[in-house]
């Protein structure tokens, strides 16, 4: 999973990535329109981890992760006529978005427009992205119609089929929504994936706060998003500490939770998947499927030829297991099953594959 952290210019963008990754990349005053690119992979925590990993005691013990990057240089304007280059195709590439907005305040570092306005800033970007949308649409249909009318009555209906969902783009983005907002299905948007369309990628809006902001928020709603606040600069600092100094730390600051730990959560949530664990004496392992996978669809995950030779899942549901100590103990109480081709995954399942060689 890839998501990308853009921002406005001295939004913290970097900050908030150096917290959520535990990177050291300076920070400061941006130069707005320089393309800049910073990558990282972090874990996602999970809690239940360490409970299979003290149950099993393996040798290794793996994550699920998240790939963040880092994108400089967006600001408004520089859309105008649709995003190009680089910047294109890093964007496209991406799952999601996370959208760090400013909100805190700080006169050695100026906000680009002179204010602090959250509203204001969150619709500047979707701005650029709706409208680098709408060109790329626009830019399809003529290229369609010229086809159209080069082949007449011998054009494959696949064309036709494309010109349609095209036009129906075009009209929902003319009124200013993203086109996550449509809610097209699997099936629908699968044939036009290769567009990379900005405003269909699932999106977190990030509030960068401070000491002052309070419980702040801004109006979001659309599908396929949600609005989040962390106070960049703190939890960047306690990134960098050991587990002790970072618990002093919080105290000191009455925090409760590590916001950053929350935000990948969130990135996760966001992409409607969810983690399945595998266990044993080598290795504790969990695994990113998406909701509603099929248990067939689970083991793909694991290997491709698991899901060929697909016969039966053994199954225990987390709590279960941690209720009950032991597999042992669980299997006593009957609740571990065997299930089959239907059978739909569910978050914090432990599963082991019955395979064909």
């Amino acid at each position: 999973m890839k998501l990308g952290i853009i921002g406005l210019p001295n939004s913290g963008k970097t900050t908030i990535f150096n917290a959520l990754t535990g990177s050291t990349l300076p920070t400061g005053a941006s130069t707005s329109g320089q393309f800049e690119i910073h990558t990282a992979v972090v874990n996602v925590p999970d809690p239940r981890m360490e409970k299979l990993r003290g149950m099993y005691n393996p040798k290794k013990t793996t994550y699920t992760q998240v790939t963040y990057v880092d994108i400089g240089g967006l600001d408004k304007g520089i859309g105008e006529g649709g995003l190009k280059g680089e910047f294109r195709n890093q964007l496209g590439q991406l799952d999601g978005v996370l959208h760090v907005v400013r909100a805190f305040k700080n006169d050695n570092v100026p906000h680009p427009y002179d204010s602090i306005d959250p509203a204001r800033d969150v619709a500047t970007l979707d701005g650029e992205f709706l409208l680098t949308d709408l060109v790329m649409v626009e830019t399809r249909i003529e290229k369609i119609e010229a086809e159209i009318k080069r082949k007449g009555k011998n054009t494959e209906k696949a064309i036709l089929d494309e010109m349609e969902m095209m036009q129906r783009l075009k009209a929902h983005l003319e009124t200013d929504k993203p086109l996550r907002d449509l809610r097209l299905t699997p099936a629908e948007i699968k044939p036009y994936r290769g567009y990379g369309f900005l405003t269909l990628k699932p999106t977190l809006i990030v509030l960068n706060t401070d000491e002052t902001s309070g419980d702040l928020t801004v109006p979001y709603d659309h599908a396929d998003s949600m609005v989040v606040a962390l106070n960049g600069a703190i939890e960047a600092d306690l990134s960098q500490l050991d587990a002790a100094d970072a618990e002093v730390f919080m105290q000191e600051y009455n925090i409760t939770e590590l916001s950053a730990a929350k935000v990948i959560h969130l990135s996760y949530e966001l992409m409607a998947i969810q983690s399945f664990f595998t266990v044993g004496e080598d290795e504790v392992r969990a695994w990113s499927v998406g909701i509603g996978a099929t248990a067939p669809e689970a083991a793909g995950v694991i290997h491709s030829d698991l899901q060929k030779g697909f016969i039966r899942a053994e199954v225990m549901a987390y709590h279960d297991l941690i209720a009950a100590g032991s597999e042992a103990a669980l299997k006593q109480t009957g609740k571990m099953r065997l299930e089959g081709r239907d059978y739909i995954v569910k978050d914090g399942d432990i599963v082991h594959i019955r395979h064909s060689s």
